[in-house]
C-alpha cells in the first residue's frame, strides 16, 4: 500500500475534484451532500420499525378522524409538537418534512374542497418536486466520480512533464518518477469506480426509499378521503412498502395495539 502513497498525486487529483465540485454546485446543494454523507455511515433510516410508526400514526389520525369529526385533528395539525398522537411516535415527528407532509394534506382535507383525484394530482406534483431535489446531491457526487479519471490523468500527465526535466537523473530516478505518475491515473480510476461512485449510488437508493415512504403516506391519506376505513387506508399504504421493509399484517396489528396502551 506505500507504494500508492504519494501525497502530490492525491492532492493534484483530490484538490481538482473538490474545486469542480464548488465550483458546479449552489452552495446548498453542497450542503446536502455533506449532510448526506452521515447516512453513508449510519444506513438508511427508512426500515420496517419505521414503517410501522408511521402506518400507526397514520392509523390514530384517521381514527381520530372518523370518531371525532377531521375537524377534531386540527389541534394536532396546527401543532403536531405538542400533538399528543404525535408524541407517541418520536422517529416520526422528528422528520420534519414527513411532519409537514401529513399536516398540509390534513389542513387541505379540514379546509379546502378537494376530491380524491385533485388531492393526489396535487401530491403528485409535491413529491416529483421533493424526487427531484432528493436525487440532486447523488447526481452532483456522480459528476465528481465521472472527472476523477480524468483528473488522474492530468496528475498523470503533470508527473510526466516532471520525469522530462529528470532525464540526466539515470534509470532509477526516471522509473520512480514514471511509477509516481501512473499512480495518478491509477487513483482517479479507483477513487471513481471504488468509493466516490459507490457513494453516489447508496445515496440515490436513500433518496428512492424516502420517496417510497412519502408514497405511503400519500396512498394512507388518498384511502381516507376515498372513504375506507382507517384500517384499511393503512393496509393500502403497507402495499406500497418494499418487501424488504414491508411489516406483515399481524404485525402492524400488534403494534398498533401496543402504542395504544
Amino acid at each position: 500500500l506505500m507504494s500508492l502513497w504519494h501525497p502530490n498525486e492525491l492532492l493534484v487529483i483530490g484538490g481538482a475534484a473538490l474545486g469542480a465540485f464548488v465550483i458546479s454546485n449552489p452552495m446548498k446543494l453542497i450542503k446536502q451532500v455533506l449532510g448526506g454523507f452521515g447516512v453513508i455511515f449510519k444506513g438508511s433510516k427508512y426500515t420496517k420499525q419505521l414503517y410501522l410508526d408511521a402506518l400507526s400514526l397514520m392509523f390514530d389520525l384517521l381514527s381520530k378522524a372518523r370518531k371525532d369529526g377531521i375537524i377534531a385533528l386540527e389541534t394536532h395539525f396546527e401543532d403536531p409538537h405538542k400533538s399528543d398522537i404525535f408524541k407517541k411516535y418520536p422517529k416520526i415527528s422528528s422528520d420534519h418534512h414527513a411532519v409537514d407532509f401529513i399536516c398540509d394534506y390534513l389542513r387541505i382535507m379540514v379546509g379546502g374542497n378537494m376530491n380524491a383525484i385533485e388531492l393526489e394530482n396535487l401530491m403528485d406534483i409535491e413529491l416529483e418536486t421533493h424526487h427531484e431535489e432528493g436525487h440532486a446531491p447523488s447526481a452532483a457526487v456522480t459528476r465528481v466520480s465521472d472527472a476523477l479519471p480524468g483528473f488522474g490523468i492530468v496528475a498523470a500527465v503533470l508527473g510526466i512533464v516532471i520525469t522530462m526535466g529528470a532525464l540526466s537523473d539515470g534509470p532509477e530516478v526516471i522509473g520512480h518518477k514514471v511509477a509516481t505518475a501512473l499512480v495518478g491515473t491509477f487513483l482517479g480510476i479507483l477513487l471513481a469506480y471504488g468509493f466516490v461512485g459507490p457513494m453516489s449510488t447508496f445515496l440515490d437508493l436513500v433518496a428512492r426509499d424516502e420517496g417510497q415512504f412519502f408514497k405511503c403516506l400519500k396512498t394512507c391519506l388518498i384511502a381516507s378521503i376515498q372513504g375506507y376505513a382507517p384500517n384499511m387506508a393503512i393496509e393500502f399504504g403497507r402495499k406500497t412498502i418494499f418487501s424488504t421493509e414491508r411489516p406483515g399484517f399481524k404485525e402492524l396489528e400488534t403494534h398498533i395495539k401496543a402504542k395504544a396502551k
